[in-house]
């Protein structure tokens, strides 16, 4: 007896091997006043795998620039851990991102209870049975350990909270495209592996003090593919429908109002630029929702209305993913046939205006002492209907042609895009031999570059048009053909004039630098040999003379025109290096 006795005892002392661990988070036992550190998604991931072995995998995708694990949760109960098992029993696949901005992380608070009750069949039940989820609790690891209280003064807790951009400053919802941050390149090549049909980008907003507690925005609805979008409209909708169900009141526009602080401004919807998220995916025939909970909401809303929405989006995607999957594939194939034909790159709200009810409450505006500016303050005790305007019919806005074979890039900048062309799953080929070809190029008729740095890089703006023209074709260059699924984003990515393209974000600043010069003394002697040989020249320099003013008063200018006349101009000034071809080469 006594002997038993101590045996028990023994075993009492002793922790079971294989206890459940606990899988609640520092939010759920602070009545979700608090979130946790790193090291809890680090302790989670790994507590999630091996109370759920045959459901979730925990993975590493990436490391950050201050050395931390970018971890994953890949969760199915049907095997297919890898992206290779997902393809070949055709699984849609859904990319859930908390974190980009990770001051603003409801996503991952939320999206570990989401997790918790789909696994327990509490929530969701069965959808873990059609589809595998990727779970990225915090996207910007080392923003999310710049840990402080107020860091976002304009939202209602955690009490403390990460920081919105990178170790390095980067916003990485403004990298998709550029790609410059080493946390994008990693989330690119998880995209790239997995391909998900559905990819959901989970923020909390900026802005005033009213009733809604959501916004909800997919794309394509709006954008890209014209038929794809008839999936996008659903996936939102549905989303809207089940999450109102549940005591919501989203909408499916940013609520941010025109004119800042000002409520009687209303609305405009609108397309984001390929640097966002919900720009990006629809040029890879993907969908993209944008979650944004109203940060004047208290954290367990906020937490809570997050949650209901993952679990809306797994719900749609069990029901309806095998749909939407052949959706996407067929947007692919029609993309592959874009030569040739105008595709839309940026989009804007028309004039159309409609008026709608918005709740919000009573406010005052008045001048303030301090600012000096009209400020708005809100009574949120007394609630009440804001009838405002809101322009929410989006049509396109830059319109371009797609060449009808591809985009050629010179050697001399082949390892720089090749480069850019892998993160994005690009298809492209080098040039074996050298051949004459008649190709597009641009050269700019005004080349503007930006006033300061964004994001790192002196942004740069051209004026000008494809013209046709014989160039020779080195060995060595990279053709990038239009014919491929991921053609809109070739396009957003080459195209001089589109607001996110290589050029844009100054991958070509150099082309348009002046660096060879014809001395004032020896383009008079120019100037002179000139006319004098050619009296058609003499002629056309006297008519500028007579007709411009400013060309007539510009001693600088006056040289130039004959400098451009002579042999020793740099032809490949201010114009963009990449070629378009109709034909390929």
């Amino acid at each position: 007896m006594i002997r038993s006795a101590l045996l028990l005892a023994l075993l009492s002392a002793v922790p079971f091997a294989h206890a459940a661990p606990d899988l609640t988070t520092v939010s759920e036992r602070s009545g979700f006043q608090r979130t946790g550190r790193y090291d809890e998604v680090i302790k989670l991931c790994a507590d999630f795998q091996r109370a759920y072995p045959k459901q979730v995998k925990c993975v590493d995708f990436g490391t950050t620039p201050e050395g931390r694990p970018m971890k994953a949760l890949i969760v199915t109960r049907t095997g297919a851990f890898t992206p290779q098992a997902a393809k070949q029993r055709g699984l849609p696949v859904v990319l859930v991102q908390g974190g980009i901005h990770a001051g603003e992380i409801d996503g991952k608070d939320a999206g570990f209870l989401a997790l918790r009750e789909v696994l327990e069949n509490k929530a969701a039940p069965g959808a873990l049975d059609k589809q595998v989820l990727l779970f990225v609790p915090v996207f910007n690891v080392d923003g999310h350990e710049r840990f402080k209280e107020w860091n976002r003064p304009n939202q209602r807790g955690p009490v403390e909270m990460g920081w919105r951009t990178t170790a390095q400053n980067f916003n990485l919802n403004r990298d998709y495209v550029k790609a410059d941050a080493p946390e994008m390149q990693a989330m690119l090549a998880l995209v790239n592996a997995w391909d998900p049909l559905a990819y959901v980008d989970l923020h909390v907003t900026n802005g005033a003090k009213f009733e809604h507690d959501v916004s909800i925005q997919v794309e394509p609805v709006h954008s890209a593919d014209v038929e794809f979008r008839k999936a996008g409209l659903a996936l939102r909708d549905n989303v809207l429908a089940d999450i109102e169900k549940q005591g919501s009141m989203p909408h499916a526009f940013y609520m941010s109002f025109v004119e800042t602080d000002n409520p009687q401004s209303g609305f405009v919807d609108g397309v984001s630029d390929p640097r966002f998220s919900t720009g990006y995916f629809p040029l890879r025939n993907r969908l993209a929702m944008l979650v944004e909970t109203h940060s004047w909401k208290d954290y367990p809303t906020r937490v809570r209305v997050t949650r209901n929405t993952v679990v809306s989006v797994l719900a749609q995607v069990a029901q309806h993913g095998k749909v939407w999957q052949k959706a996407a594939h067929e947007a692919d194939a029609r993309a592959a046939s874009l030569g040739g034909s105008t595709v839309p790159m940026t989009y804007k709200a028309s004039d159309k205006v409609r008026m709608i009810d918005f709740r919000g409450y009573a406010y005052t505006r008045t001048p303030s002492d301090v600012s000096g500016i009209l400020m708005t303050r809100y009574d949120e005790t007394k609630p009440q209907i804001w009838t405002v305007p809101l322009r929410d019919d989006i049509v396109p806005d830059l319109s371009l042609t797609a060449p009808k074979a591809g985009y050629i890039v010179p050697a001399a900048h082949a390892a720089m895009v090749a480069a850019k062309l892998k993160q994005h799953g690009i298809s492209y080929r080098t040039l074996d031999k050298e051949a004459r070809a008649d190709v597009e190029t641009f050269r700019a008729d005004k080349a503007t570059f930006g006033a300061g740095s964004l994001e790192s890089r002196q942004r740069l703006t051209l004026e000008g048009d494809w013209k046709p023209e014989a160039r020779t074709l080195a060995k060595g260059m990279l053709f990038v053909p239009i014919a491929q699924p991921k053609a809109r984003l070739v396009m957003a990515m080459f195209e001089p004039k589109a607001p996110d393209s290589i050029l844009a974000w100054g991958g070509f600043n150099n082309a348009f630098e002046r660096k060879e010069y014809m001395e004032e003394y020896v383009a008079e002697d120019v100037a002179r040999e000139q006319m004098a040989a050619d009296p058609a020249i003499a002629a056309e320099f006297r008519k500028r003379l007579e007709t411009d003013p400013a060309f007539a008063k510009n001693p600088h200018a006056r040289l130039e025109f004959f400098a451009k006349r002579h042999a020793s101009y740099d032809e490949r000034y201010n114009m963009y290096p990449v070629l378009r071809a109709n034909l390929a080469p």
